[in-house]
């Protein structure tokens, strides 16, 4: 009888999320049960600072509140279990949860309790399921050297800041280094003087025309600083002749670009899908976990999504030579290696690319959602392309003389396509500029020659995908943190979003100031970039953790004395409105809650008389006649209701405009889509719509 319970036990595995644990429990069957853990288990306490300094930065862990219940239920599974695996994500913080799990389980970290695969195949699970391992303990130690760090750093500075600014205040040890370049960028900007250039052009009638610059004179590099020095050039210009003096042809190439890593994603998909880094994470992560596709089931469509590297495994090497083979031709192949620019961290770990390079996008398109198909699509068209041939260009560029000035112009005709058949890059797409036949010695006809006045630009402020870029440059924070960075700042009000762009508050600059006057180090961007390499050592070469720590927190609770003693309290004027208070009198201001801008009245708390920021747009209600305004949801969300108010409820999420729909009488509201502005019907059982141009769309013309 005992036997036969024995084999009725079942292998126990433990995941992070249920998705995932349904996915992997169809492929592992019936002899196995796999529960997830949602996430971590065990945390350092909310409420205190959970670090015992006094004895060697000891972590003080609790089981995370919320998380009994499941915790009893995985002790009892874990009972009842033949054997536990630990499958939870194959990085820092995955390793952690595993060591904590096998803590509340009483499993020993030493045994061969934890097994890692990079995609959720049912051949990777298998082969994972063959080939356990130990905890990784340097693993764990380099996330809980983070975890502690990053605790000490903001539980202390943040209730600083409530005292000394105000109330929901943060600060943190990338945070706050990430804010700070933010704000230098935003200085710059405002300091920026606009230098005046001219630029002249002669444009060449010959063939199909062409362009050439005028670059130096007398062979040094030539610069125009104002209309009279312009206008001296032209004139010399005018009298002389244009002589083709020299042309140069040879053939260039353009190589691939490396397969995704978790920076290179978020960036590309900024750039051209146009999503924030919480977005993309959180759509990798759908499609990592894995998607019902129809008659093959749940599939994880792409390798984990979080990783430094751009290595790719052989067996996915092999798979694409023959799928490029195939498809394109043997010519569009090329075995290309990519090199990661720290070998020995995250190593282990592939570049993000599909699991199965013959799942083309197109034929999954209608099973998936439209963000995922975009997503999968970039993934899976950047791999391919990383192991495809270089796109090949015929070059050739031509001095023109005209006296002592040097004209030139260059061009290139696209040769082979190469990646580019599969995926273009912001550069890639005018790829043929070509000039004509020219000789040396050649006189040229030229059709006019014309200066312009140009001023030189502010640098850009950053966008998502550009502050992620500069921040992995900069050797600032790791791929994983990058999205909460950027959501941190928005909730804190440090930064507000202008179209795309990060434009740093009065608050942001507020804090920033006294950060970098008490808190240099936090703040600076090489003693944070090199505390990196220090936490990855841990990792790497598994340098004790508590140590990096000790060297850390010494100077830093000198700061945090000065600081306290010194910093006075901060006033962050609210701006007036005009309006006074009806329900007291007082002075109305503006002020800065979770979700933008709202308008309440000074003598708060006594009085907590509060209303939304309204903008009139200039359209009347077709209801009431009053004003449609613009407002903001509980949710931050904006929309456009009747400033009547709750007499009358008309409202619109689109920004009507004042025109009526020709075929019901309903206003007309402005949509976007990514090539433009279009108008449609607000009756949502009219179809009604016209373009840009005020002309009835096609779908109109019945």
């Amino acid at each position: 009888m005992a036997s036969t319970a024995t084999a009725r036990k079942k292998t126990l595995v433990i995941v992070e999320s249920p998705s995932k644990a349904k996915t992997i429990g169809r492929y592992l069957g019936s002899n196995y049960k796999v529960v997830a853990s949602v996430g971590h288990v065990r945390d350092l306490p909310k409420s205190k600072l959970g670090i015992d300094v006094e004895h060697d930065f000891e972590p003080q862990y609790i089981s995370i509140r919320g998380k009994g219940e499941l915790i009893k239920e995985l002790k009892k599974e874990a009972k009842k279990a033949s054997k536990i695996y630990l499958a939870t994500d194959p990085d820092r913080e995955g390793e952690a949860i595993s060591w904590h799990l096998a803590y509340l389980l009483g499993i020993d970290p030493n045994s061969k309790c934890r097994i890692e695969f990079h995609e959720i195949t049912k051949n990777k699970i298998k082969e994972a399921i063959k080939n356990p391992r130990c905890i990784d303990l340097n693993l764990v130690d380099a996330q809980q050297a983070r975890r502690v760090l990053d605790r000490l750093v903001g539980y202390q500075i943040s209730p600083l800041l409530w005292r000394k600014v105000r109330r929901g205040l943060s600060a943190g040890r990338v945070q706050s280094a990430a804010l700070k370049i933010i704000c230098d960028r935003e200085n710059k900007i405002r300091s920026f003087v606009p230098q005046e250039y001219w630029t002249i052009t002669a444009d060449f009638p010959k063939g199909k025309g062409f362009s050439a610059k005028l670059t130096s004179a007398d062979g040094k590099k030539i610069v125009i600083s104002n209309k009279e020095d312009n206008d001296r050039i032209l004139a010399e210009l005018n009298k002389g002749k244009y002589q083709v003096q020299s042309v140069r042809e040879k053939p260039r190439k353009k190589n691939p670009y490396p397969p995704f890593t978790t920076s290179s994603l978020q960036q590309d998909a900024g750039n051209k899908l146009n999503f924030n880094t919480k977005k993309t994470m959180m759509i990798a992560q759908q499609l990592y976990e894995g998607i019902d596709i129809g008659r093959a089931g749940t599939v994880g469509l792409i390798t984990y999504l979080r990783t430094d590297s751009v290595r790719i495994s052989d067996e996915a090497k092999s798979a694409a030579e023959e799928y490029i083979s195939n498809r394109y031709g043997k010519d569009f192949y090329k075995n290309n290696r990519y090199s990661n620019k720290k070998k020995e961290i995250q190593d282990a770990h592939e570049a993000i690319r599909p699991t199965d390079i013959t799942l083309d996008p197109e034929d999954i398109k209608d099973k998936i959602s439209r963000d995922q198909y975009r997503l999968y699509k970039l993934i899976w068209c950047r791999f391919l392309a990383s192991q495809m041939a270089p796109a090949m260009y015929q070059g050739m560029q031509v001095d023109i003389a005209n006296g002592r000035y040097l004209f030139r112009a260059s061009g290139s005709k696209l040769l082979f396509e190469g990646y580019q058949k599969v995926y273009k890059a912001a550069g890639d797409s005018d790829r043929d500029s070509i000039l004509p036949d020219l000789s040396e010695g050649e006189f040229l006809e030229v059709k006019k020659t014309t200066g312009e006045q140009n001023f030189t630009q502010p640098p850009a402020r950053f966008t998502e995908a550009s502050l992620v870029k500069e921040l992995e440059e900069l050797n600032i924070g790791r791929p994983s943190t990058y999205a909460p960075i950027v959501g941190t700042l928005s909730e804190r009000k440090y930064v507000k979003r202008e179209k795309k762009s990060l434009v740093p508050t009065e608050l942001g600059f507020i804090v920033t100031d006294l950060m970098e006057k008490y808190f240099t180090e936090i703040v600076d961007v090489s003693f944070t970039a090199g505390m990196e390499d220090k936490l990855d050592d841990v990792e790497a070469r598994g340098t004790d953790w508590k140590s990096v720590i000790r060297d850390f927190y010494g100077p830093f609770e000198k700061e945090l004395e000065k600081a306290d003693a010194d910093i006075e309290k901060v006033v962050v004027e609210d701006k007036p409105t005009g309006e006074v208070c009806e329900l007291c009198g007082r002075p109305m201001v503006i002020k800065a809650g979770r979700y933008g801008e709202f308008i309440a009245c000074s003598g708060y708390p006594e009085c907590k008389n509060t209303k939304p920021i309204v903008k009139n747009i200039g359209v009347k209600c077709p209801k009431c006649g009053k004003e449609i305004v613009e407002k903001r949801s509980r949710r931050g969300k904006i929309f456009y209701g009747c400033s009547g108010y709750p007499e009358c409820d008309m409202s619109f999420w689109n920004k009507p405009v004042n025109k009526k729909c020709p075929r019901c009488g309903s206003l007309l509201v402005e949509k976007n889509t990514r090539t433009g502005k279009y108008l449609a019907c607000s009756n949502a059982e009219c179809n009604y719509r016209e373009n840009s141009e005020n002309s009835a769309s096609e779908e109109n013309k019945e």
